[in-house]
């Protein structure tokens, strides 16, 4: 028995050995990758304290008149996010989700975007034209889609010319309707009898029904459903996690911010999320940030700088945006694919916004500065759109060694609750 014994220990100790130098080669390999992990995690890690706040703009100044915003009655809960010369620079949140619950709101609250989805339409239409040939001026009635417009102009209309609102219908034509609970292809059928504001094709009228067309459009050239593209070419190569679409991606999340209006938690309704392409997505500041990034020319592999100008170029005039002062400060207002240009303090501004009842968002970036504001709260309140202006006005300040001309922020001259502004209808996700 022993002379049998004694060849097995001697294997078992061959293999002992082996396993031990196995496991020395692996270890000795392992500290690259780690070393890589943790960089990159130094890379994503999100500039939430003020010791991480670098650039230009005074961030510690414009953090705390943010919060001052936020503390108004008006308000519930806020996130705000500024990309500075192609970097994330600065990721804070103020208030509540939920002012019956005292839920603090956190960078991976998730909230709704509302009008500020077209600009997703035009991308992906911008990046499909790019990548796959899909021709932006081919007329609506090539097309197998719900749409009808009055006369021949399905025959004369084009999918760039649907998606920079140029089918000349009344402004948010049956948007009330479609509140109302009915459904967004019949009424884009009934719309071959809806009233003009213009000649198809000579003037700007927004429009939300009519603009998703362009769900059903982007959805047969790339071959799925237009949600499905949407997240497959832009929101998961972009790391965009949170970014979904319809109520069950809000509500889904987490932590998700309910609509408020003053201390009244408002109830969900469906209605706008039925229209992907124009108001259907919903996600947290951060990946939001990552969108506006990507819109800044941070994700060539993504959207081309190609794509990019080709979703961005004005191919509209338009009426002015927003109003008050706001409104006299942006000139030369125009439209693209989904999104706004205008002139501010002399630059060419690009971004868009969004309402729904209970929810407001807002991007805008100067391009060729490489720097941009996003911005999303749970209220209706109208003042928090002036956050992106009051940024650039400290960016601009700081790169020219100017003056600021314009005090944004300013509440000294607010009651103590303000009603609604009524440019800003929670009916209409159409800043």
């Amino acid at each position: 028995m022993g002379r049998y014994l004694a060849p097995l220990f001697g294997l078992a100790a061959i293999l002992l050995v082996g396993w031990y130098a196995y496991r020395a080669f692996v270890q000795e390999e392992i500290p690259l990758p780690l070393a890589e992990t943790a960089e990159a995690a130094s890379q994503d890690r999100l500039p939430t304290e003020p010791g991480d706040w670098q650039g230009k703009i005074d961030y510690i100044n414009l953090d705390r008149r943010i919060a001052a915003l936020a503390a108004r009655p008006e308000m519930a809960g806020l996130a705000v996010a500024i990309v500075e010369d192609g970097e994330i620079r600065f990721v804070q949140t103020y208030g509540v989700t939920d002012k019956r619950s005292g839920e603090q709101v956190t960078p991976q609250t998730v909230f709704r975007w509302a009008s500020v989805s077209k600009g997703v339409a035009g991308s992906l239409a911008a990046k499909l034209s790019e990548e796959d040939g899909l021709d932006l001026d081919t007329t609506l009635n090539r097309w197998q889609t719900s749409l009808m417009l009055p006369g021949d102009a399905m025959s004369r209309i084009t999918l760039a010319q649907l998606m920079s609102h140029q089918t000349g219908l009344t402004k948010n034509a049956y948007d009330r309707k479609l509140e109302d609970g009915e459904s967004p292809g019949l009424l884009r059928t009934r719309l071959g009898t809806a009233p003009l504001q213009c000649r198809p094709g000579t003037c700007h009228s927004y429009q939300n029904i009519a603009f998703d067309t362009a769900s059903e459009i982007l959805g047969q050239a790339a071959g799925t459903m237009y949600d499905d593209a949407a997240e497959k070419q832009l929101f998961e190569p972009l790391g965009m996690e949170s970014a979904k679409f319809g109520m069950i991606g809000l509500t889904g999340a987490d932590s998700w911010a309910r609509p408020h209006r003053g201390d009244e938690v408002r109830t969900l309704v469906e209605s706008y999320w039925r229209l992907p392409a124009a108001a259907g997505v919903n996600s947290n500041i951060v990946d939001m940030a990552r969108w506006l990034r990507a819109q800044l020319g941070a994700n060539e592999d993504v959207l081309s700088d190609e794509a990019l100008e080709q979703a961005h170029i004005p191919r509209v005039k338009t009426g002015k945006v927003y109003g008050g002062d706001l409104a006299r400060a942006l000139t030369e207002p125009s439209y693209g694919l989904g999104w706004r240009n205008f002139t501010y303090s002399g630059r060419r501004l690009i971004g868009h916004s969004g309402a729904v009842d209970g929810y407001r968002a807002t991007i805008i970036f100067d391009p060729a500065a490489r720097t941009g504001v996003a911005a999303m709260w749970n209220s209706g309140w109208g003042k928090p759109f002036t956050i992106p202006f009051a940024a650039l006005d400290s960016y601009y300040s700081k790169s020219a060694n100017g003056q600021i001309a314009n005090d944004w922020l300013d509440l000294s001259d607010l009651p103590l609750l303000e009603p609604l502004p009524s440019s800003f209808s929670d009916n209409q996700p159409n800043p």
